[in-house]
């Protein structure tokens, strides 16, 4: 009667131990979807030929600072600068790098917006003139990665009062042909 208690309580022993340690498990399936979307990115850099950008070169937020200007004497390097007989222009080449992925696009077309209104100030983007009211387009067939250069420029009035600040954005637009 011993041994018939003992293997009860071995084998009652035997299944709690290996209930306890029995794993508890579940599972699933997820599946995962994507559609690739073409895409293209705008970037500006500094060109050698000009000043280079004080800010965010390699970005599509850069700044361009011409320093102190005049229609006459020393400008920093970089700077172009013409006079007519009421007017002096300054500009400086400027880089902007325009790339794509996943697409088809065989080039791009290029626009320029001032952000304000200039009303004493001329700008020009690659040789165009550039205002608040619309975009501007630059160019109608760009090149993919590639840097291509252009120039900004500010004609300036000789009536415009020495100290004063010039300041604009400008905003630029690629769109995939």
């Amino acid at each position: 009667m011993k041994k018939v208690v003992l293997l009860t309580i071995l084998a009652a022993l035997m299944m709690t131990s290996s209930a306890a340690v029995a794993q508890l498990t579940a599972n699933g399936t997820l599946t995962v979807t994507a559609t690739v979307q073409g895409s293209i990115g705008l970037v500006f850099n500094s060109d050698a030929a000009g000043v280079a950008l004080s800010a965010g070169a390699g970005t599509n937020t850069a700044t361009l600072a011409f320093g102190n200007v005049s229609a006459f004497g020393v400008i920093a390097a970089g700077i172009v600068r013409t006079t007519t007989a009421t007017t002096f222009t300054v500009s400086s080449a400027v880089d902007v790098l325009v790339t794509k992925t996943n697409s088809a696009s065989a080039n791009y077309k290029l626009t320029a917006q001032l952000n304000a209104a200039d009303a004493v100030n001329s700008w020009t983007v690659g040789g165009i003139s550039v205002n608040s009211a619309s975009a501007t387009q630059i160019t109608a067939a760009g090149t993919y990665g590639a840097n291509s250069n252009f120039p900004v420029a500010i004609t300036v009035p000789f009536t415009t009062a020495s100290g004063t600040l010039i300041s604009n954005s400008i905003s630029y637009l690629a769109t995939a042909n």
